[in-house]
């Protein structure tokens, strides 16, 4: 290492006037060299300070997956706030400020620079001539004072809950010296060990030499012509931005749809891009238009779409790409283009309720052609509610259960699509909460209008479907897929208030299916995902989890519909203990059966037949070899040898099976996801995911969740790799303990002290030394396995308790 120099972080210095006694003065040998933020920095604050500092949960809203938003700092106002009565002004990255100083005018304060230049600007002083004023002075900064308070106090005891420990979000010197006095073992990283000396030195010389960011090149706006995607930036805006009103009306309707995508074009490079709105060009820097939703009027006369490159550090919960190539824009054409549309194209203004109802907004593109690009893309749409605006999930959430399968209806049998007139006849039934804006006050979702226009489309979608399908129901009204690449039948996890989904079925068989046709779908995303405002009132929030109520019950309604009659009342009911069906609004169809079943499992008499004969082969769905088990078949038998590593999984399961001690010890929301490394002998470790299913008697009510929940039915999947953006636990296991770890599963008692100990070997707490090398181990095996798919994995959920 080239030779250090002695820092003297001094807390004397307080120009800006200090409340209480500073901290007494730190010593820190740190390197002469320049430190290299996007070679040396960076990388380090991705894997030990991102995973907790990203997206809207970021504590104190100090993002630090950007440069910029290090640079932009933290703020005491909180973006999840249970009791906001207005909705708070935008805080978003890259849109609602583009400079440090407009940052700084939105109360956001700086955790890199002194503390004397936050306490200058707060006096009035320009950051520009605060910098001069300091430029010899030694750096303060709340993050060296938190590092480094953690390097002296490296052991973290107690509970550590990110998202709602009552955090100081402290702004200065005296208040970073209060919080730490009262929490003496609340230093960064938040709970978990300190960073190592090495990387502790980085950061102090990257702060003390200024926290420079990238080259401005690096984060230029106007793409170069000589980049790889340049070729086929071109060509997609000059698609999205043709002037007939046919090309209009398609780019807003696709714009609407993939404003949160992360759009990977058919080159070689991992580079990903966000389509935005502009008041300029293509050709000229982009002018962001920063309209809170997507169909928000942009107040110009001319909109232009435009591709933005993404310079953040990918993260996984916010993940959601879509593919921009050739076959792509084909199909846009064959869908959008080609066919004749239902009224004569043109332009659609912006009017509030207009726009945020999409039956309204878009009556003139062919259902059809708009319920086929859903489907085409079902995974990533279904991706969009579960990951999207609600990173913090509990508006959309606690609505469903812990695991279920969707299918979707087959265009040819739904019925709004093979007849329009029938949307146009509801279009005011089928409103949604969202034409309110974000202000809607709690004292209106007491009339329940927009629930109540949900139910009553709902009766009519079920009295239309039985006037219509004399024979009922078959197979072929399910989806089958038109190629490989499709998703007709998509898992949702739910791990409390995160979630995943998958191509295909995961698990055994769930306690609940759904069904899903063009206006459910469309409803879903414009109502928790376009329509949805984050910085909005309870109210706001408030309407959209009872109006989400409601489509749930909708679209395990419409799976319903395809069983005997005499099934769906009793079914229902079974998914909905505790309450009755009148009270959920359950409105059986009088549709006849057509299916012959033959058993008294028709649920899964359905799948089965569904998954074996009827899906579209190419798309290569099947059950799940490990932990799906056909009819009354139980628990597999520990193998005397393992062959595959799905044995090994398939063991595990065995061990996790209802009522065994091993859910005595995950008997809480905190702990739903784990993530398994078993080291094998051959060197090629195993990867898994061990994902709680809590049972809930119903999903009906917003408060009293924990009321309705019955561990006694909480069952357990053993699914390959690495699943979910939250993990709550490491486990770490050597082939050879394998045996010991099995049988601790099978026989474990958390009141026995040896037991405990027997635990800490294998199960990671967020306290233990070995915490980050478990991380770097899984994120990059994450990476390793899905190298487009991938991000960076978020700790904020990791298990709470230190003990």
């Amino acid at each position: 290492m080239k030779p250090t120099a002695v820092l003297y972080l001094t807390m004397a210095l307080c120009i800006a006037g200090c409340a209480t006694k500073p901290l007494p003065p730190v010593v820190i040998n740190i390197p002469t060299r320049t430190i290299d933020y996007q070679k040396e920095v960076k990388p380090l604050l991705d894997k030990r300070c991102t995973v907790c500092h990203s997206c809207y949960n970021s504590p104190c809203q100090l993002k630090m997956d950007s440069f910029e938003g290090t640079d932009r700092g933290a703020s005491k106002q909180a973006v999840y706030n249970s009791s906001r009565l207005t909705a708070m002004d935008p805080t978003r990255l890259f849109t609602d400020a583009q400079t440090t100083e407009e940052w700084r005018k939105k109360d956001f304060f700086s955790v890199t620079e002194s503390t004397v230049t936050n306490g200058l600007y707060r006096k009035g002083i320009s950051l520009v001539r605060a910098d001069k004023l300091l430029n010899s002075a030694l750096n303060d900064s709340i993050m060296i004072q938190l590092l480094n308070h953690k390097m002296k106090n490296p052991k973290s005891t107690g509970e550590y809950s990110p998202e709602t420990d009552d955090l100081t979000c402290s702004e200065n010197q005296s208040e970073v010296a209060g919080y730490l006095k009262k929490h003496p073992n609340r230093g960064m990283p938040y709970g978990f060990p300190p960073l190592k000396q090495e990387e502790f030195e980085i950061i102090a010389g990257w702060l003390a030499q200024g926290a420079k960011g990238p080259d401005a090149d690096q984060q230029a706006t106007l793409i170069s012509p000589k980049a790889p995607d340049a070729l086929a930036i071109q060509k997609w805006e000059a698609f999205l931005n043709q002037d007939d009103a046919k090309h209009g009306m398609t780019a807003r309707y696709l714009y609407e749809h993939l404003f949160l995508a992360h759009l990977k074009f058919a080159t070689p490079t991992n580079e990903y891009y966000e389509l935005v709105r502009s008041k300029t060009a293509p050709g000229q820097p982009i002018e962001l238009i920063p309209t809170l939703r997507p169909y928000d009027d942009p107040g110009v006369a001319r909109v232009h779409y435009r591709f933005r490159k993404i310079y953040s550090t990918i993260v996984h919960k916010t993940h959601m790409v879509f593919a921009l190539d050739e076959a792509q824009l084909q199909r846009f054409e064959e869908l959008f283009i080609e066919p004749e549309w239902l009224q004569p194209p043109h332009l659609v203004g912006y009017d509030q309720k207009l726009s945020a109802n999409p039956f309204v907004a878009f009556e003139q593109i062919p259902p059809s052609a708009r319920y086929q690009f859903l489907l085409d893309n079902s995974l990533y749409t279904i991706k969009t509610f579960i990951q999207g605006p609600v990173c913090k999930g509990q508006i959309a959430l606690n609505v469903i259960d812990d695991h279920f399968w969707v299918m979707f209806m087959d265009p040819e049998h739904d019925l709004s699509v093979r007849y329009p007139g029938f949307l146009k006849v509801n279009s005011d039934r089928l409103r949604m909460p969202i034409e309110q804006g974000s202000n809607q006050q709690i004292v209106s979702t007491l009339t329940d209008e927009y629930r109540k226009k949900s139910i009553d489309y709902y009766r009519a979608r079920q009295d239309y479907y039985a006037s219509h399908n004399y024979a009922g129901l078959n197979y072929d009204s399910i989806w089958k897929g038109n190629n490989g690449a499709d998703a007709p039948v998509l898992t949702v996890y739910r791990h409390f208030d995160s979630a995943s989904v998958h191509k295909g079925l995961l698990g055994n068989l769930p306690k609940t299916l759904w069904v899903i046709d063009y206006p459910l779908l469309e409803r879903i995303y414009y109502a928790l995902v376009a329509g949805f405002d984050v910085y909005g009132t309870t109210g706001h929030q408030l309407a959209l989890r009872i109006y989400m109520d409601a489509l749930r019950v909708e679209g395990e309604s419409s799976f319903l519909d395809f069983l005997p009659p005499e099934k769906r009342p009793e079914t229902m009911q079974a998914w909905n203990i505790g309450t009755s069906l009148e009270r959920i609004n359950y409105y059986p169809s009088s549709l006849p059966v057509q299916i012959p079943f033959t058993t008294g499992e028709p649920k899964r008499e359905f799948m089965e037949h569904l998954v074996k004969q009827h899906l579209l082969p190419a798309t290569a769905i099947s059950f799940d070899p490990i932990n799906y088990r056909p009819g009354e078949l139980g628990y597999p038998r520990v193998p005397k040898k393992y062959t595959t590593n799905d044995d090994y999984l398939r063991t595990l399961g065995t061990f996790l099976q209802p009522g065994t001690p091993f859910f005595s010890l995950i008997n809480d929301h905190n702990a739903n996801l784990a993530y398994l490394r078993i080291r094998l002998k051959n060197g090629k470790d195993l990867a898994g995911s061990i994902v709680i299913n809590r049972w809930h008697d119903n999903v009906a009510f917003i408060l009293g969740e924990d009321d309705r929940l019955n561990p006694l039915k909480d069952n357990a999947d053993i699914i390959p790799g690495l699943i979910g953006s939250y993990p709550n636990y490491f486990i770490d296991v050597m082939e050879e303990d394998l045996p010991d770890f099995f049988d601790l599963l099978a026989s474990f008692d958390r009141k026995n002290p040896q037991d405990m100990a027997r635990l800490a070997k294998y199960a990671i707490n967020r306290a233990d030394d070995r915490l980050w090398e478990a991380y770097d181990w899984f994120q990059q095996r994450f990476y390793a396995d899905e190298p487009i798919e991938g991000g960076l994995f978020d700790l904020n959920r990791y298990y709470y308790n230190t003990q």
